[in-house]
C-alpha cells in the first residue's frame, strides 16, 4: 500500500491518494468554516465517486456518457466509511464535515477498503479533530479452506454457484472492532471468531504504517469548544424532569412516556429563555441523562426499559401466505413493534437484474429490495425515494439469504423479495430476513434451510463491566453502544453487520454476542417452522412456469433465425418468453399450454438424430435417385430410391408424392452430417400396401 501526498487537491484540508497494486483511490476531507447549531445530528457528509475511466470504460447508455446517480455498490462503500468513522468524532465537534472518496482506477483490490484506509489518513493529516486512526482490510475464506487476506476481488463471489466460506469486511483500531460488513455460508462462530482474530493482526499492521505516517505530517488539530449548559436549565432538569426519568425510561415498550417527558422538557426551556431558538445544549443533556440512566441499569442491576431479560427476546409472530392469489408467495413476521410484510415474485431467466458499472457486470437472478415507509414510525415523509438506508438494508438481507438459495440449475426462476417495514421498533432488517424466508417458501423456492436474523446490542462502561442485549429496540438502538445484526440457518451464520457508537468494540464480546444469538435464533426458527414447515411443494399457481431443455450450441443460431425472425416467430405463436444461454440451456417461461408447445417447437428443431431411430416425416422433393424427407422444420434426409420398397423400384414418382407423411428409420449418417433414412426398413410393407399386390 503506497499513500501520495502531494499538491494534487491542495484546498482541500486533507487529502491523500492511495494506491495498492492497480486500485487507486484519492481521499479528501473538508469541514465548514463556522460551527452548525441546533441541528440535533453530527453533518457528517461521505461520498463515494465512481469515475468510469476508472476502469477504462464508456460505460452508461447511448444517449447518456457522463456518470449519474451512484449505483448500489457506491452507496455502499460510503454506508461502510460513514459507519466506520462516525463514532470517531467527538460530541462536542459542532463544524459539518465533508469527506469525498474518488475512486481513480480499479485493480484487483477492493476499492472500498481501500477508501477507508485513505479516509483515515486524510483525517488525520487534516487539522479535523477525529479520534483515528483507523483500518481496514478484507478477509476471505474460499470452500476448500483457504484463507486470504486482501486478496483479489472475486467480483460477486457469494453469487456463484461455487461459494465462499465467508467474505469479511472488518475496520478497527487499537486491538477493537470498529465496523463489520460480512457474508458467509453457514459460517460457525469459531469461524467468525478466526476472520476476527486474523483480521485485527493485519488491522494492527496498517495502523501501525499510518501512525508513522501521521506522526510526520500530520497538522495541528482544530480546538473543540464544549458549550456548557446554563446553571439555570441544570437546575430545571433536577426539579422538573429527573424526578421522572427513569419512570419515562423503563415504562415498557415504545418510548411514548419517554417522547411526553422530553417534549415537556423542551416546553420548559423554550419558556424559560424566550429569546433564545437554539436548545442543542439542553436537547444533549436530556439525553446525556438516559443514555447514563440506561447503562447504570443495564449493567449494574440487569435492567431493561421494558422489563426483558437480557437474552429474551420480544414476543414473535409469523404468517406464511394468504395475502392474494396474485402474489407468488408472502410472509408476514412480528418482532415486538417491528413488523414486516415480505413478498416474493417469480420471473424467467429474462428478469434477471443486468448490473454493468464500473466494478461489477454480472448478472444477478436474487434481488431483495427494502422499504421504510414513514408511517412505520408514525411520521410523514416523502414514500417514493430510496434512501441510503434502505438501500443497506436491503442489501444485507440479500446478503443473508443468498447462502441458502437453490442453484439456477436447480430452481431456474429469477426471484426478487420486497420487504416493507410498515412499523419499526428496531432492526426491521433483521425482521426483514425472517419474513422473506416465509415468503421464499410460502412460494415454493426450495431453500436449503430457512433463515432468521436478530440484533444484538451492548451497555460499555469498561472492559470488564458491560451487558449485552438480545433484540434492541427503542431507546436501546438510540442510546445502546452497538448494533450487532447477525443472520443465519440452525447451521451457521450468514451475514453479519456491526454498527457501533463507542471507539471500538473488543472481540471477545463480540463473539459473546454471537453466541448469546443463537437462542433467539433458535426461538425465532422454532416459530416460523410451525407455521411453516418446508417450501410448499408447488409454485403458486400465478407464478409463471420454465421449461428447460439442452441443445447443440452449433444450434442456436438456427433457433434466434436472422435477425431474430425464428425466435420471435415462436414467441408470437405461443406467448411464451425464451431465454437461450450461451452453453445451449434454454429456458422457456409462459403458461400453459404457450410454453409447452413453445419448447416442442425447439426441441423439434434441434433435435439430434441418431441411427436406428424412426420418424414419420414429410416428402418434401422428389429426385431421381430418392426422395428427401422432412423430420423436423429445420432437418431432413434423403431417401435413396433402393431404400424405398424391398423390390426393384423404376421411378419414385411411382410410389412417393411430394407432402406425403411416410415413415422412415436414420440408417446412417456421414461426417457432414447428412442423414440417410430407408422406408422399407421402417415398413417393410409400406409400398407393398401402396401398389396393391403381393411381391414374391
Amino acid at each position: 500500500m503506497t499513500a501520495i501526498f502531494s499538491d494534487l487537491a491542495d484546498q482541500a484540508h486533507g487529502s491523500v491518494m492511495l494506491k495498492y497494486g492497480e486500485t487507486v483511490v484519492l481521499a479528501t476531507a473538508c469541514m465548514s468554516k463556522e460551527k452548525e447549531v441546533g441541528k440535533g445530528f453530527f453533518n457528517l457528509t461521505v461520498d463515494y465517486v465512481e469515475r468510469f475511466y476508472a476502469a477504462g470504460a464508456i460505460l452508461g447508455s447511448r444517449f447518456m456518457r457522463r456518470e449519474g446517480k451512484p449505483s448500489e455498490e457506491a452507496i455502499l462503500a460510503g454506508r461502510i466509511i460513514d459507519r466506520t468513522i462516525r463514532p470517531l468524532f467527538s460530541p462536542h465537534f459542532k463544524h459539518a464535515v465533508q469527506v469525498i472518496l474518488t475512486v481513480l482506477s480499479v485493480g484487483d483490490a477492493d476499492p472500498a477498503v481501500l477508501s477507508v484506509n485513505a479516509v483515515s489518513l486524510a483525517l488525520m493529516t487534516s487539522q479535523i479533530p477525529w479520534s483515528g486512526p483507523v483500518s481496514a482490510t478484507a478477509i476471505a475464506k474460499n470452500s476448500s479452506g483457504e484463507i486470504k487476506i486482501n486478496a483479489p476481488q472475486q467480483r460477486e463471489i457469494l453469487g456463484t454457484e461455487e461459494k465462499s466460506k465467508y467474505e469479511f469486511i472488518i475496520c478497527g483500531k487499537e486491538n477493537n472492532v470498529t465496523m463489520i460488513e460480512a457474508a458467509a455460508t453457514e459460517a460457525s462462530e469459531s469461524e467468525i471468531e478466526e476472520a476476527l482474530t486474523k483480521g485485527m493482526a493485519e488491522i494492527k499492521n496498517i495502523e501501525d504504517w499510518q501512525k508513522k505516517i501521521i506522526q510526520e505530517i500530520g497538522k495541528e488539530k482544530h480546538p473543540i469548544e464544549k458549550i456548557e449548559l446554563p446553571e439555570q436549565s441544570r437546575h430545571l432538569f433536577e426539579d422538573e424532569v429527573a424526578p421522572n426519568l427513569e419512570a419515562a425510561v423503563f415504562a415498557g415498550p415504545g418510548k411514548a412516556k419517554l417522547s411526553e417527558l422530553h417534549t415537556k422538557w423542551n416546553e420548559l426551556v423554550k419558556k424559560t429563555y424566550p429569546d433564545r431558538t437554539d436548545f442543542a445544549t439542553e436537547d444533549d443533556y436530556f439525553d446525556e441523562h438516559i443514555n447514563d440512566l440506561l447503562h447504570e441499569k443495564a449493567v449494574k442491576e440487569n435492567k431493561r426499559p421494558d422489563g426483558r431479560a437480557m437474552d429474551e427476546l420480544r414476543s414473535i409472530f409469523a404468517k406464511a401466505g394468504g395475502l392474494s392469489s396474485v402474489t407468488h408467495g408472502s410472509g408476514i413476521f412480528y418482532r415486538g413493534g417491528t413488523h414486516i410484510l415480505s413478498v416474493l415474485t417469480l420471473g424467467g431467466p429474462e428478469s434477471v437484474h443486468i448490473i454493468d458499472n464500473m466494478e461489477i457486470k454480472t448478472k444477478k437472478r436474487f434481488m431483495h429490495h427494502y422499504n421504510f415507509p414513514p408511517y412505520s414510525s408514525g411520521e410523514l415523509g416523502r414514500a417514493t425515494m430510496t434512501n441510503r438506508r434502505e438501500i443497506g438494508h436491503g442489501a444485507l438481507a440479500e446478503k443473508a439469504l443468498l447462502a441458502v438459495l437453490p442453484s439456477q440449475t436447480e430452481f431456474p426462476y429469477t426471484i426478487r423479495l420486497v420487504s416493507e417495514a410498515v412499523a419499526s421498533n428496531g432492526s426491521s432488517s433483521m425482521g426483514s430476513v425472517c419474513g422473506s424466508t416465509i415468503a421464499l417458501m410460502d412460494g415454493g423456492v426450495p431453500i436449503k434451510a430457512p433463515v432468521v436474523g436478530i440484533a444484538m446490542g451492548l451497555m460499555y462502561l469498561d472492559e470488564k463491566n458491560y451487558k449485552v442485549l438480545t433484540d434492541i429496540q427503542g431507546p436501546e438502538d438510540h442510546h445502546g453502544d452497538m448494533d450487532f445484526k447477525i443472520a443465519g440457518t440452525k447451521n451457521g451464520i450468514t451475514a453479519i453487520q456491526l454498527d457501533i457508537k463507542l471507539h471500538g468494540v473488543p472481540v471477545k464480546i463480540l463473539v459473546e454476542a454471537l453466541k448469546q444469538s443463537r437462542k433467539a435464533h433458535e426461538t425465532i426458527l422454532e416459530t416460523i417452522i410451525k407455521e411453516i414447515p418446508e417450501p410448499r411443494k408447488e409454485l403458486s399457481p400465478s407464478a409463471p412456469k420454465i421449461l428447460t431443455t439442452k441443445i447443440n450450441k452449433d444450434f442456436i443460431g438456427l433457433v434466434i433465425g436472422s435477425g431474430g425472425k425464428t425466435i420471435n416467430g415462436i414467441k408470437e405463436e405461443t406467448g411464451a418468453e425464451i431465454t437461450i444461454e450461451e452453453d445451449g440451456t434454454v429456458y422457456v417461461v409462459g403458461r400453459t399450454p404457450g410454453a409447452e408447445r413453445a419448447l416442442e417447437i425447439i426441441q423439434a428443431m434441434t433435435h439430434e438424430y441418431k441411427v436406428g431411430e424412426k420418424v414419420i416425416g414429410e416428402v418434401v422433393k422428389i429426385v431421381d435417385f430418392g426422395a428427401f424427407v422432412a423430420l423436423s422444420p429445420s432437418t431432413e434426409g434423403l431417401v435413396h430410391i433402393s431404400e424405398i420398397a424391398p423390390f426393384r423400384v423404376d421411378r419414385v414418382e411411382s410410389l412417393l408424392k411430394e407432402g406425403e407423411k411416410v415413415p422412415v428409420v436414420v440408417i446412417g449418417i456421414d461426417d457432414r452430417g447428412k442423414i440417410k433414412l430407408s422406408i422399407k426398413q421402417a415398413d417393410p410393407d409400406f409400398a407393398k400396401n401402396k401398389i396393391g399386390k403381393k411381391i414374391v
